[in-house]
Order: C-alpha cells, then sequence, then structure tokens
C-alpha cells in the first residue's frame, strides 16, 4: 500500500500544471538501503551483466563483461521529480576502468529513453545527456568540479527534471548540494518514460566496474 501511495502521489503531480525549476521540493519516498528487503525495492531497469549485493547499508553494484552500465529504478513513476543518491566508486575497480567509469541518475526513463546526470569522479567532470533511440544528445558538460570526490568517497548526486512550459524539460544537475549543470530541452516531448533510477557505468566497457549506492531520495515540486 506504502508504494501504491507513492505511485499514486507521482502521477497526480504529473497530471497538474507545470512546475518552475525553482520550485520547492518534497521528499515522497527515501531509502536508506539499511535491509534487504529495502534493497530489493529497487529493481534492474537495464544492464546485462549486472549482479547486486548489499554491505554496510548500501546498494553495491558489480558490472560484468559485454556491458557499459546498470540501472536500477525506484519505485517512484513520475514527470517532474527530483532524484538525489549518494554513489561511491569502489576501489575493486580496474585502475584501467576507474577513469572512465561514472554515477549516475536517471529521469523519465522508459521505451529506450531517458534523461542522465553522468557523473566521473576521477574526471571531475559532469555531462547532462539525453537518450532517445537515435542515440545521445550531450545537453551539458561541466569540467573540473571540485565537489567531486575520488574512489571509495561519497558522492551526493542529485538531478532534477521539470517542465517549465509546454514541450520543455529543464534539467538541474548537483553534487554535494551545489548546483553545478543546468540545460533546457526544447524537445521534451520526445521522452515518455516516467521511470527515475540510479546508475553506474562506463564510457565504453564497464567491465569491473563495483559502485554503492545508498540514501536514495524523490521529491516532487511543491506546491503542486
Amino acid at each position: 500500500m506504502r508504494i501504491a501511495a507513492i505511485l499514486l502521489a507521482a502521477a497526480v503531480v504529473a497530471l497538474l500544471a507545470s512546475a518552475s525549476a525553482g520550485a520547492a521540493m518534497i521528499g515522497i519516498y527515501r531509502n536508506g538501503m539499511e535491509t534487504t528487503a529495502q534493497r530489493a525495492q529497487l529493481v534492474k531497469l537495464s544492464g546485462g551483466a549486472c549482479t547486486r549485493g548489499g554491505s554496510e547499508g548500501a546498494l553495491r553494484i558489480a558490472i560484468g563483461k559485454k556491458t557499459d552500465a546498470c540501472s536500477y529504478r525506484t519505485p517512484v513513476l513520475g514527470r517532474n521529480l527530483e532524484i538525489s543518491a549518494t554513489e561511491r566508486l569502489l576501489s575493486g575497480t580496474p585502475p584501467a576502468v576507474q577513469h572512465k567509469a561514472y554515477l549516475a541518475l536517471e529521469l523519465r526513463a522508459g521505451g529506450g529513453a531517458k534523461y542522465q546526470m553522468l557523473a566521473f569522479p576521477l574526471q571531475r567532470k559532469v555531462q547532462l545527456v539525453k537518450i532517445t533511440a537515435e542515440g545521445s544528445e550531450y545537453l551539458a558538460i561541466q569540467k573540473d568540479v571540485t565537489s567531486l570526490l575520488g574512489i571509495n568517497k561519497a558522492n551526493a548526486l542529485r538531478l532534477r527534471v521539470l517542465k517549465p512550459a509546454p514541450g520543455q524539460a529543464q534539467l538541474s544537475a548537483y553534487v554535494g548540494g551545489e548546483l553545478v549543470s543546468e540545460a533546457t530541452d526544447e524537445t521534451a516531448g520526445d521522452l515518455s518514460g516516467t521511470a527515475s533510477s540510479v546508475a553506474v557505468g562506463a564510457t565504453k566497457s564497464a567491465n569491473g566496474v563495483i559502485a554503492s549506492v545508498d540514501d536514495v531520495v524523490v521529491r516532487i515540486p511543491s506546491p503542486f
């Protein structure tokens, strides 16, 4: 019943009036990943060789061969949402892969399309990306993000996607509470998905990437 209520709340928001990018946000789903049951609430959305586990109150994700990324969705569905999580790139990741590995958040995912926030801890870089059947479109790239931390360090990431006007989407990316990148998509109608998810991966093959995810929160705009 709790999860059904979450889904209903998000669906109602999707049908209401447009929200501005500066709207206050209210948390409707929180997951501290403290138990097996809590970790099980995140369900695999995409990825081939993805192995999941749990340790020290976090969801642990390991990527195998012929896989670029692994994505796990929350129970919350909606169009105007904000998702945040604490993610770590772990030292078990092979050194040859660490530099190209990223931690990610995704919104409006579904049908092979989504918005992504990709954070590369060792490159200190954040990308806002739109994925469709036609491929990847880089909406914004921010380099020298000093708030991004390296191996085994906790990175507090947050992605917000709201509707400032019909047919548009306003994307905002935060690291450690700091707004580091923004973008406006004028063709937001290309994306019909509603899933909110966390992800880890690497450019080209992500074989060997190991990461953890904790403190997942999904928020909706207020007033709504």
